[in-house]
C-alpha cells in the first residue's frame, strides 16, 4: 500500500492505462481539468437530482500485460456542486454528506476486469462517511493518445451505490436510494 497525504490508498482511480504491454507498471496522475465524479438521484420520483463532485485527485498504476493495478481516487465533499449554492449547503450537512466530520470520500481499487484488450471494470471499495463498501466502476470508453510526447489516457466509468449503506437515509423513500455514479477521467504519465 501507498501513502498519499497522510491517508492509505493502494494507487488512484479509473485504470488509466499505457497502450501498451510493458514488463513495468505504467503510472498516470489524474488531470484536475478533466476528472469528476457525477452523480444521479431520483428526486419524488419525478425528476432526477444531479450534480458532481470535482475536480478529483489521484493516480493509477496499471500493468497491462499482467492485467492488474492499482488505483487510488480523494473526492472532496464540500466539492460538491448543483448548481444550486443552497442546495449544495444542504447536501453537505451533517444528515447526508457530513462534509465537516468528513472532508474526503474514497476509492480504491486494485482488481481490472479486461475484454480482450480492453479495460472492463474497476472493483475496489468506496468510503463516504468513514463506512466502506464495494463498488464496481464498469468502463463505457477508455483509450489514450499522445500529447506533446506524453501518453493521456482516460475514459468515462459507471457505477451505483446505495446512500442508505454509507447511512444517508434523509429523505428515503421519497428521494431514492440508488445513486449511479459517472466518472470522467483523465490522466498523465508520470
Amino acid at each position: 500500500m501507498r501513502q498519499y497525504r497522510g491517508m492509505r490508498l493502494p494507487a488512484l482511480l479509473l485504470a488509466l492505462a499505457a497502450t501498451g504491454a510493458g514488463a513495468q507498471p505504467a503510472a498516470y496522475v489524474l488531470d484536475p481539468a478533466h476528472s469528476f465524479v457525477h452523480f444521479e438521484v431520483l428526486h419524488f420520483g419525478t425528476s432526477t437530482s444531479r450534480g458532481r463532485f470535482g475536480p478529483i485527485a489521484g493516480f493509477v498504476t496499471l500493468d497491462r500485460a499482467a492485467g492488474r493495478g492499482e488505483v487510488g481516487l480523494r473526492i472532496a465533499t464540500a466539492g460538491v456542486d448543483t448548481g444550486l449554492t443552497v442546495f449544495n449547503a444542504r447536501l453537505r450537512e451533517a444528515d447526508l454528506l457530513a462534509s465537516a466530520e468528513y472532508p474526503e470520500a474514497f476509492f480504491v481499487a486494485t482488481r481490472f476486469r479486461f475484454d480482450g484488450p480492453a479495460l472492463a471494470e474497476v472493483r475496489g471499495e468506496f468510503t463516504l462517511r468513514g463506512v466502506s463498501q464495494p463498488l464496481s466502476l464498469f468502463a463505457r470508453r477508455f483509450s489514450c493518445r499522445d500529447d506533446a510526447g506524453t501518453e493521456v489516457c482516460g475514459g468515462d466509468f459507471e457505477g451505483e451505490i446505495l446512500r442508505s449503506d454509507f447511512g444517508i437515509t434523509f429523505g428515503l423513500p421519497l428521494v431514492a436510494d440508488r445513486v449511479r455514479l459517472l466518472v470522467q477521467v483523465e490522466g498523465r504519465r508520470r
